[in-house]
């Protein structure tokens, strides 16, 4: 029997956040068991699912670290999507910065060398801030696979349809055994 693969899907505070059910669902369809996190402003976004979420994935919806001494909650990961990505979270997650649980687990995710895909999910004027360049480089730098417009990942033009958001490009970028 092979052993059930964890998957963390870290969501943040962008339109596609409001259909991460359906990046859960493909996941899962996939063969991963799903644990969903996500930034604090995102919560804000899916505060009313996350009940639905919760049912689904059978584990709790996280956005805060844990207090000392808390049993966490989530079975270790195997591997991490982060989609859709925000131009805060692409820089500071380049810089290291661990200020939300989403960047703490990423950044530790680096460190442990697990596989990591992101799929930023931003403007165009964003995208083209000198930052974000040099910021999408370092990640690659340290393993991380980032999907953009030529990788199948997606920058949010004007009107675009946050529910064809690259959830499948997303999980065909990871590794399909470990």
């Amino acid at each position: 029997m092979t052993a059930t693969r964890v998957l963390y899907l870290i969501a943040c505070a962008a339109s596609p956040t409001r259909h991460v059910r359906t990046g859960v669902e493909k996941a899962q369809a996939a063969g991963w068991e799903v644990c969903l996190v996500v930034t604090p402003s995102a919560l804000r976004w899916i505060e009313r699912d996350v009940p639905g979420l919760e049912r689904l994935t059978g584990h709790a919806v996280r956005s805060a670290h844990k207090l000392p001494g808390e049993p966490d909650v989530l079975p270790p990961a195997d591997a991490m999507v982060v989609a859709p990505a925000t131009f805060n979270t692409v820089n500071k997650w380049a810089a290291g910065i661990s200020d939300a649980l989403a960047l703490s687990l990423v950044n530790e995710a680096v460190g442990l060398r697990l596989p990591l895909v992101a799929v930023p999910h931003l403007s165009s004027a964003q995208a083209a801030h000198p930052a974000f360049g040099r910021s999408v480089a370092l990640l690659r730098e340290y393993g991380v696979k980032v999907l953009l417009g030529e990788d199948g990942g997606g920058l949010a033009g004007p009107g675009a349809d946050p529910a064809a958001f690259p959830w499948d490009a997303a999980l065909a970028a990871l590794p399909t055994a470990f």
